[in-house]
C-alpha cells in the first residue's frame, strides 16, 4: 500500500468537489480542474476530508494509488493558492510584451514569435524580460512554462536564451589559445 496515498486530503469548504464512476470534479471561482480516475481506485469525501482506496492489490493499481492521491492534492492547492511559474529573458535584445492575453517575444530571430494562452493560464510581463505565468492547473502551468523555454533554450557557451527565474545555467568555456 502507498504511504503517500493513504494520507488525508484537508480542502477548504469554498470547494465543490463531486466524485463521479470514474472522475473526479473540482471547482470553485478561480477554475474547475478533472481529475480522472484509473479502474481500481476508489475516492470517497467525508466533510472537508478526501481519501483516495486502491480497490485490489495488483501492482498497477497500487502504481496508481499514490498518483491519484497526488493529482487530487495538486487540484486542490491549485483552487486554493494557484501556480506560478516565472521565465527569465537573457541576453541582448531578447524581449516579451503583452498583447491582450498573448505574448510577443523577440529572441533574436529575424521574426516576432507570438504565444498565444492556452484556456486557464494567464500571463503577466514585468518590464520587457521577465514572464510569469500564473494558473490552476499544475501540469498545464508547466507545460506553457516548458514551451516558452524551448523556443530558445539558454546558450551553454554565452548563457543567453530563455531560463526559469531560479535555474542556473553553467556555461562551458570557449576556445583556448594554446
Amino acid at each position: 500500500m502507498s504511504r503517500i496515498g493513504k494520507k488525508i486530503i484537508q480542502f477548504d469548504q469554498n470547494i465543490k468537489v463531486q466524485v463521479q464512476d470514474n472522475a473526479v470534479l473540482f471547482s470553485n471561482p478561480k477554475g474547475e480542474i478533472k481529475v480522472d480516475l484509473p479502474q481500481g481506485i476508489k475516492v470517497t469525501v467525508t466533510g472537508d476530508q478526501i481519501s483516495v482506496e486502491a480497490i485490489d492489490q495488483q501492482r498497477q493499481t497500487k502504481a496508481f494509488h499514490g498518483l491519484v492521491r497526488s493529482l487530487i492534492q495538486n487540484a486542490v492547492i491549485g483552487l486554493t493558492t494557484g501556480y506560478k511559474k516565472t521565465l527569465k529573458l537573457v541576453g541582448t535584445g531578447y524581449r516579451v510584451q503583452a498583447k491582450g492575453k498573448d505574448l510577443s517575444l523577440a529572441l533574436g530571430f529575424s521574426h516576432t514569435i507570438e504565444f498565444a494562452a492556452p484556456a486557464g493560464v494567464t500571463f503577466k510581463v514585468e518590464g520587457n524580460n521577465i514572464i510569469r505565468i500564473d494558473g490552476v492547473n499544475k501540469q498545464i502551468v508547466g507545460q506553457v512554462a516548458a514551451e516558452i523555454r524551448a523556443l530558445r533554450t539558454p546558450d551553454a557557451y554565452k548563457g543567453k536564451g530563455v531560463r526559469y527565474e531560479d535555474e542556473v545555467v553553467k556555461l562551458k568555456p570557449g576556445k583556448t589559445a594554446a
